[in-house]
């Protein structure tokens, strides 16, 4: 997962048949806007239905295909900090759950120092 200023990338297991990912994300949102203070810009079709200015409107749901899919969406998440250039280096973020992938093993500390090419188009 990572936390973006105006956006959040996470992958998410399902209960087997569920299949409810607007009422799970509504929910998320939902409950970390609660968290936070308000003072963020507002436009007024969101002020007119009483939304925060903090997330986008909608959402994208992607079924993972195989091991290969899972690993270019994690690598992806944890590079967007870098892409939309709100860090330097993936390790410099520290809104993401890539630090725990580090003590796991799973990265190197120094992973994302350049954009991984297999994530390259991935959007």
């Amino acid at each position: 997962m990572v936390v973006l200023p105006d956006h959040i990338h996470c992958i998410w297991t399902l209960p087997e048949g569920d299949s409810d990912f607007s009422t799970r994300w509504n929910i998320l949102k939902g409950a970390f806007s609660k968290s936070l203070e308000k003072g963020e810009r507002v436009s007024a079709s969101r002020k007119s239905r009483r939304e925060r200015g903090i997330w986008q409107r909608r959402f994208w749901e992607h079924g993972l295909r195989d091991q290969e899919d899972y690993s270019r969406h994690m690598d992806y998440i944890h590079w967007n900090p870098v892409k939309h250039q709100w860090a330097n280096s993936v390790k410099d973020w520290p809104y993401s759950s890539f630090q725990n992938y580090v003590k796991q093993g799973i990265y190197p500390e120094n992973w994302g120092s350049v954009m991984p090419l297999d994530i390259e188009g991935i959007e």
